[in-house]
């Protein structure tokens, strides 16, 4: 395996306001104020992207594109969302759902200052 998705999820992640990776679980968590807005995962043999997802868009995201999204466990139920980066992903679309995640963990004044 290569380590080039979290290198690229690393840059993505660690490029927004006050953001900072801290390993948890044997993999890299991406936090903002030490709360945990996305980590990569690899523990079930591949390289995914778990984040915090609107109300609702797990069941839409997932519905749309099984291939690449998925109801990842523990979190999953707290409509967290999945998405597969071994497979190679659009990282534009990768750096969207992350910032997306993002501004639903952060604190709203750092929320407002990611587009």
């Amino acid at each position: 395996m290569t380590a080039e998705p979290t290198a690229r999820l690393r840059a993505i992640c660690l490029a927004l306001p006050e953001a900072t990776e801290k390993e948890a679980w044997g993999d890299p968590t991406f936090r903002v104020r030490d709360k945990i807005f996305a980590m990569e995962k690899r523990g079930d043999g591949r390289i995914s992207l778990w984040c915090k997802a609107p109300p609702g868009s797990q069941e839409i995201l997932v519905g749309a594109a099984p291939e690449r999204f998925f109801v990842p466990p523990y979190v999953g139920r707290k409509g967290w969302i999945g998405l597969r980066l071994d497979d190679d992903p659009d990282w534009d679309e990768v750096a969207e759902v992350v910032k997306r995640s993002y501004r639903l963990i952060a604190p709203k004044r750092l929320a407002r200052s990611v587009e």
